[in-house]
């Protein structure tokens, strides 16, 4: 049976035998029976976890036992307690120890992407506290802090007296400040690698070019380097950001969460398994992630400011216009 459309054009009935033996329907077929399992797998253990966690934010509920609708009030709790909000200002020690860290590590790939001597060897050395377990590296620095142990002894060594040394890990002016130093000793090779690999992507011929016209290494930099690798290091900075927010390694193996050193993961932690609060422990996972996603968007904006938006998004942009313009004509042509 053919189908006459309001156009004129003659349409013949959709037959789906004949759809699925052409082409297009084999491509999507297997498009789904590739992606079927992954996805099922994404939704049972991802997304249904999380819609299941955004309930129980609205009940007064342990893991065992009768729940209790409380509406937003283990949002209020949040904001209210001292020991939930308030230990989310100690992710600025780690997110201005992730601004260091990416700061030392551009500086060590602009290094060493170029050829030296013993280049490998550097990398490798940057790059093995990265391979390292968190845990095992809480160990590390929990003895090198402690009194009279290696960070002492060394300092010993140079001429600092042991007794006017500072408790590194109880001291509350300075116990977050090492810690937060822990995480730049681990993720700084991390960095590192993914700059290099940025860098080594760059058009060469640009930098023969800018050095035809008497251009400095700093602007070399400046307006090649930086430009090329505004993708990576957007990429590094949303990593970071999003790591200092949920820091609970090193407070949790070194410390414990003792000595004013609790982070917002090492709370929530203790009131969901310690106290089984896990109404507010809900919500305050609900509270940090859309932190997380206000903090990249504003990531975003901000180096689109800095850089400008990517040519790719400009193109489909322009892509996009050209179609709904290509619609347009095309109605306007068919009345």
């Amino acid at each position: 049976m053919i189908v006459e459309s309001q156009t004129g054009v003659k349409k013949k009935p959709f037959n789906l035998l004949k759809w699925i033996k052409s082409g297009k329907g084999q491509r999507v077929l297997v498009i789904i029976t590739f992606m079927i399992i992954p996805l099922t797998l994404l939704f049972l253990f991802t997304y249904f976890p999380f819609v299941e966690m955004f309930k129980f934010s609205f009940y007064k509920m342990k893991y065992i036992g009768d729940r209790q609708y409380v509406g937003m009030k283990n949002y209020v709790d949040v904001f209210r307690r001292d020991d939930c909000f308030k230990a989310l200002w100690l992710s600025l020690y780690y997110i201005g120890a992730a601004f260091i860290q990416l700061s030392v590590a551009l500086y060590f790939a602009s290094i060493l992407s170029t050829r030296m001597r013993g280049g490998n060897f550097f990398k490798g050395f940057i790059f093995f506290p990265y391979l390292i377990c968190g845990i095992a590296v809480g160990f590390i620095f929990k003895f090198f802090y402690t009194r009279g142990f290696v960070l002492d002894t060394v300092l010993s060594w140079i001429g600092f007296d042991l007794n006017h040394l500072p408790y590194w890990l109880k001291d509350t002016s300075i116990n977050n400040f090492s810690l937060a130093a822990t995480s730049i000793w681990r993720y700084l090779g991390q960095n590192m690698v993914l700059f290099i690999g940025a860098i080594m992507s760059v058009d060469s011929s640009m930098y023969e070019a800018a050095a035809i016209d008497g251009a400095s290494g700093f602007s070399k930099f400046r307006y090649i380097t930086l430009p090329n690798i505004k993708k990576i290091l957007v990429l590094n900075i949303i990593l970071s950001i999003t790591g200092s927010l949920s820091a609970f390694e090193p407070p949790y193996v070194i410390t414990g969460g003792e000595f004013g050193t609790g982070t917002y993961f090492v709370i929530m932690n203790k009131i969901a398994h310690t106290s089984q609060k896990v109404g507010l422990a809900s919500a305050m996972a609900i509270v940090l992630f859309g932190i997380i996603v206000l903090a990249t968007v504003l990531q975003k904006v901000i180096m689109n400011k800095l850089f400008g938006k990517d040519d790719e998004f400009e193109e489909a942009k322009m892509i996009r216009k050209q179609r709904k313009l290509f619609k347009k004509q095309q109605k306007g042509a068919a009345l």
